[in-house]
């Protein structure tokens, strides 16, 4: 199985106890929530989602309001896995999916490796009771630590896309899994916020180098029964951070919303 390499050296990376080294001794400690950090750019300040997203991500995504999309990932994912697969989440956040993925696999006796990456220190901590089987770093998308074709499938859940990386990491007839908001999600949410509310701007389903094999959209709605739920799905939104202190509060006097959830599941092929 692939693993990670060194990000200085490119050398493939061997697990110790407490730390990853690779054959030209770099060594990468094992943080206490079990991840190890490959960004090569250690410049002051956090990467990626900051607490305050992180935290409110999870508190949402615990009460299983997206128990249906992860359920559709992790058997999307297990449609085109065979024994020893690796699969990288490429993007993982905290590894909500990515334990989903590991645990259907076990389920049904596919021995795969299963890597997660994400930019995010404060993801990947949050991530700690659900790495069981799953090794997880800190890394960007657009530097993935891992070798040339070496990945048989890549799961990329609203997560930044970059082509030349997966295509590079990506055996030839590897299988990149894409899941991306559609037109209407979170639509009322927004409508309650925003006086000019707009629809996403969906693509078409074409990524040159890739084959698409299989698509599958999700449309439904959630009833959010609590004040905290609907703000925590707004700060784990980008919408977040770009809406102003007025506007976000908008959403204080609102105890119980219904909300539009749409999704494409996109499974396209290397070719």
């Amino acid at each position: 199985m692939a693993g990670f390499i060194c990000p200085v050296c490119m050398e493939p990376l061997e697990r110790t106890e407490k730390i990853y080294r690779c054959a030209n001794c770099h060594c990468y400690d094992i943080s206490k929530s079990g991840y190890i950090n490959l960004l090569m750019s250690q410049k002051s300040g956090n990467h990626g989602d900051d607490k305050v997203m992180v935290h409110a991500r999870r508190d949402f995504l615990e009460k299983g309001y997206y128990n249906a999309l992860r359920d559709i990932i992790s058997d999307t994912v297990r449609k085109y896995s065979k024994d020893g697969f690796t699969i990288i989440d490429a993007g993982c956040g905290e590894c909500f999916y990515t334990s989903a993925i590991a645990s259907g696999l076990c389920e049904s006796g596919i021995n795969a490796e299963i890597l997660a990456i994400d930019i995010s220190k404060n993801a990947l901590a949050c991530a700690k009771s659900r790495g069981t089987g799953i090794s997880r770093a800190v890394a960007s998308i657009f530097h993935i630590p891992v070798q040339d074709q070496s990945c048989d499938i890549i799961v990329n859940v609203f997560a930044p896309f970059c082509r030349e990386e997966f295509i590079r990491i990506l055996k030839p007839g590897g299988v990149y899994i894409q899941i991306i908001p559609l037109e209407e999600h979170l639509w009322e949410l927004k409508q309650a916020v925003y006086d000019r509310p707009y629809k996403n701007a969906v693509q078409d389903y074409f990524i040159d180098g890739f084959e698409l094999i299989k698509s599958s959209e999700i449309r439904r709605k959630i009833y959010l029964d609590s004040n905290a739920d609907i703000k925590n799905l707004f700060m784990m939104t980008p919408y977040y951070y770009k809406t102003s202190e007025k506007d976000f509060h908008k959403l204080d006097s609102i105890s119980s919303m219904n909300v539009s959830t749409e999704f494409a599941v996109l499974a396209f092929r290397k070719k």
